[in-house]
This record gives structure tokens, sequence and C-alpha cells, in this order.
């Protein structure tokens, strides 16, 4: 699959922020960049050269976490100022805020149905509130130091927040329960991702490591010792197959999760990258750093990525059949049996509009067409060879 990929190219970088680049994130429809800064403004960048940037200012003191709605027309934001502000992302820079927690708010996160935002703080906790009135629903409270991370899973049904207590907590958001903690011995998570099948986690941690857990064997799947300094954040490819993680000794890696290994590593940023993300098809990533520069890359690899064929997710093996921790080369949320090479453009689309259950049926579709094609030609060489 490697020997298909093209190098990742930068392809613009943003200068406009005063401090340290905290956060990045893109609109739905790759339009638009916002990021978050240690220099208390949240900054909107086009992805058109010719369309200035806008600047946000209403926070008092530093932006630690900006995130998008789903549908692309908010943009949330949080801050040591201990408020979220929720903008609109035109040139009036119209926003409302609200005080959300007792301490520094480090993150911010909407929900898939874009109903709902989970932020985490200093204060320890991590609270739910509603997008439309900002209205607090409830808190997570098991924490016992500052939290730093808390995302929903793709299906919104359950929460994953790291903490410098050592511990990454897997909440259930109906019954508020925490139903896991995962351990972190050397370092805490500094960020937590959810892979886009909602199967499993990766965690950025201090102790310069990155590692990706199974959320339902509660096993450690794989363990990347790629960095020499800490790591900061880590994002999934929307196809799930790629991991790009952002380190303060001042790369940038690209992980083959198929294959358990380094793809790439990447320099650009002066200094520690403190944020990057993958764009919503994949075709981009930005990163920000404290050389104060946003930079956005292509990645390159999507025709690759289609080429190989969308892989069917973890859920359609069962976890017994999972290889041990240790075996990186064939991480368990794969099946290498479930490689289609036809119509896999339309298959990733859907797997990215349709809902769960319509994306396994469209899968599973995908595999009688492909046995059903595999018999036939099966039974055409089987009677060229009694011809002959």
């Amino acid at each position: 699959m490697t020997s298909a990929l093209s190098d990742p190219t930068l392809e613009r970088h943003f200068r406009g922020h005063r401090e340290t680049v905290a956060s990045v994130d893109f609109s739905c429809n790759t339009k638009q960049i916002a990021t978050g800064s240690m220099d208390s403004c949240v900054m909107i960048w086009h992805m058109k050269p010719q369309m200035r940037a806008y600047r946000f200012d209403g926070h008092k003191d530093a932006v630690t976490s900006v995130q998008f709605s789903p549908s692309g027309h908010l943009v949330a934001s949080a801050s040591r100022d201990k408020t979220v502000r929720l903008w609109v992302p035109s040139m009036k820079a119209e926003s409302t805020a609200f005080r959300a927690h007792t301490a520094t708010v480090r993150s911010v996160n909407f929900s898939g149905d874009g109903q709902t935002l989970v932020t985490a703080s200093d204060d320890k906790t991590i609270k739910i509130w509603t997008v439309h009135r900002q209205k607090f629903l409830f808190s997570l409270n098991q924490h016992i130091n500052w939290v730093r991370c808390a995302k929903f899973s793709p299906d919104d049904r359950l929460i994953v927040s790291s903490s410098d207590d050592k511990t990454i907590k897997l909440w259930d958001k109906n019954s508020r329960e925490c139903i896991h903690s995962f351990y972190e011995h050397a370092g805490y998570a500094n960020h937590v991702d959810f892979h886009p099948s909602g199967t499993c986690i990766a965690a950025a941690s201090t102790d310069n490591s990155v590692k990706v857990w199974d959320i339902r064997s509660h096993k450690m799947l794989q363990h990347y010792q790629v960095h020499s300094g800490v790591v900061n954040t880590v994002s999934f490819h929307p196809a799930g197959n790629f991991l790009i993680t952002a380190s303060s000794d001042s790369t940038m890696k690209i992980l083959d999760l198929v294959e358990g290994k380094l793809l790439y590593t990447l320099h650009g940023h002066q200094g520690p990258v403190t944020c990057v993300a993958f764009s919503r098809t994949g075709e981009y990533f930005a990163s920000g750093g404290s050389d104060e520069q946003v930079m956005v890359w292509k990645s390159n690899f999507e025709s690759a990525e289609y080429s190989d064929g969308v892989r069917l997710l973890h859920r359609t093996t069962s976890s017994s059949q999972a290889p041990p921790a240790s075996s990186a080369a064939q991480p368990p949320f794969y099946s290498h049996s479930t490689v289609f090479r036809s119509q896999t453009v339309s298959i990733l689309e859907q797997r990215l509009t349709l809902t769960e259950d319509k994306l396994k049926e469209c899968l599973e579709n995908q595999m009688e067409i492909s046995l059903h094609l595999q018999r036939q030609e099966e039974a055409e060489k089987t009677a060229a060879s009694e011809r002959g």
C-alpha cells in the first residue's frame, strides 16, 4: 500500500497569531480553518488565497480549544478565562459567551448531531451543555486532577476524557457512569481522539508515546514510541487507516495503523508542534505551533487509500480473534480478509454520510458482489481447464 503513497506537501501557511497556536479545526466543507491561540484570539482562515482572515476578539485570556459545529455554522472556543464562546464564523464576529467552569476550560467538542457540547476543565470536571441555549445539563466528576480533553464518540453514546491524574476515562453519556478507566503509568494523556469507527481511541502522551486502545476489550492495540518529545495532539484520518501526531520535538508523524508503522516524519514548524487536525475528507491536514504559524498540508495519500479499498471495521470480526496487543503489524480493528477493490470511492462517501447500519448493509452487499465475482471467475477457470 505504501508504495502508492505520495509525500504530503505543504500547501499554505498563515501568519496572524501573536503567540502559540493551541488548537486547529477544519469546517465541514474544508473552505475555512479555525484556530485558537495563547494570544486570546480565535481566527478564521480561508482556503481561498484571495479571502482575508477574520480575527475574533472576545476572550480575556488564552484560547485553548476551537471546533467547528458539524454544519459549519458555528465555531466553539474554550479559554483560560473560564468561558466558552460560540461564534458565527463571518466578518461580523457575533458571539455568545457563557461561564462554563471555575477554572481554565481546556477543551470543547460538539456532539455529532451538533446539539450538545462537552467541555473539560482544570476544575477537574467534564460538563455537558445544550448548544441552543448554552444550558448546563450535567457534569462528570471522577477525575482527581485537571481534565485536558473530552470528546464524544462518533455515535454520541460515549465520552472519552483524559486527565493529569494519569487516567483516560470512558463515560456512558446516558447513564452518566464511568464505564472504564485506562491507566497511564509514565505520563498523562494531553489529548485523546476516537477512531472513526468508534471502536478504539488514540492518546497523545507526555511520556512521548502514542497509544491506541480498544474500548470494548480494554486492551492496548498499538504503542508507538516515535517521538523524542511530548506528544500534544493526535488526529485520525476519516477513513481510519492513518493517525497523525504533533509533538514538542518540532515534528509531526503519520502512522499507518494497518501496518502498525511510521510512514512519514514532517518538519516545518520551528519549535513545538502544538496541534494538528485532518480535514473532514482527509484530503488536507492543518498544524499549529509555538512559532505562531498555521500550516496547511495536502495529504496526497487518498488515491492510495481508495485504490486499496475500504476495510471493514473491527466490529465485523469478534474480539476473541484479535491478535495480542504486541502484534503491531495487524491491529485487530481491521479484518484483512475483507478488502474491496471496486466502487471504493462511492463506499467511502456512503461511509461518511450514511448511518452505521446502512454502511454495514452496503459493505455486506459489496462482499456478496465480490464473492459472486470470485465464484464466477473460479467457475470460468475450471471450465477452461476442463476444455483444455
